[in-house]
This record gives structure tokens, C-alpha cells and sequence, in this order.
């Protein structure tokens, strides 16, 4: 039987290269809004950011998310994340 690859994504917030499904991506789509993406699917430029408050925290502070989206991001947005982050 074949052995599954399992598919590795960098959270951009502590650089830890971890098993997609520990992620959880935020987009960009192409109408220009900040969604995160529970599928992994829709379109648009994505950065990774670990299932984490306290990182979350981080790309907040730093603003990380904002440069690699290359975007502003509204606190509603980061809020949103953070009631994902808290489901899972």
C-alpha cells in the first residue's frame, strides 16, 4: 500500500513548517477581502499562521499578516480568526 504524503505549509508568524491541517489559512481574494479559508480552496493569495492565540497575537502586533497580503486588515477580521482558532 502507498504511505499518503502529508502536505507541509510555514506559518508565517513563527516560521514552524507543520502539517497543513495545524494551519489555518487567511486569503486575499481577488474582489480584495481578507477571509480565512477553513477548506484550503478558494482562490487568492494565502499565508498560513498556526491554530494558536497567542500567535495570533503576534501577527496582530507585527503585522505580518497586513505585509505578506499586502493589505490592511480590520480588527473585526482578526477577530473573526480568533473565534476559529478558540472552535478548533
Amino acid at each position: 500500500m502507498k504511505v499518503r504524503k502529508i502536505p507541509i505549509r510555514t506559518c508565517i508568524v513563527t516560521g514552524e513548517k507543520l502539517p497543513k491541517k495545524e494551519l489555518l489559512r487567511i486569503v486575499k481574494t481577488p474582489n480584495l477581502e481578507i477571509i480565512p479559508d477553513l477548506t484550503g480552496k478558494i482562490n487568492g493569495r494565502g499565508a498560513y499562521i498556526k491554530k494558536d492565540l497567542e500567535v495570533l497575537e503576534k501577527a496582530r502586533k507585527s503585522r505580518i499578516l497586513e505585509r505578506k497580503l499586502e493589505t490592511s486588515i480590520s480588527d473585526d477580521i482578526y477577530e473573526k480568526i480568533g473565534e476559529i482558532i478558540r472552535e478548533n
